[in-house]
């Protein structure tokens, strides 16, 4: 199965005309979507906190958080952003995905719309 991208609009959630729209990679193994500081920084997003994540490579890294308005496929949520750096890599992650009720199609690897969400 290859890469699946897809095309958001990020704005802030307490003023909406502060928006970019974005390509971002789609990761079910991320829990949170990372978008890069200075994008984030731009749209004037608070820090909620800090959070411990572990790397790939079994590292603890601590990264700023933040919540953003995400708009995908004509659908749109609130969700928490990672403040990503420079290294890290800008993904849409699955509490959005689930957020919006989307799902990436298992056969044809694109975003679709969930049939249904778990309800325990």
């Amino acid at each position: 199965m290859g890469y699946t991208l897809a095309k958001v609009i990020v704005s802030n959630p307490k003023d909406e005309s502060l928006r970019e729209e974005l390509e971002l990679l789609v990761d079910t193994g991320s829990t949170y979507t990372w978008i890069r500081r200075d994008k984030l920084t731009k749209l004037k997003l608070e820090i909620r906190g800090k959070r411990g994540f572990r790397s790939i490579d079994n590292r603890i890294i601590e990264r700023n958080i933040g919540e953003v308005v995400v708009e995908c496929l004509g659908r749109k949520a609130t969700t928490i952003v990672v403040f990503a750096e420079q290294e890290d890599n800008e993904v849409l992650g699955l509490h959005a995905l689930e957020g919006l009720g989307l799902e990436v199609d298992p056969v044809t690897g694109k975003l679709r719309e969930s049939e249904a969400i778990l309800a325990l």
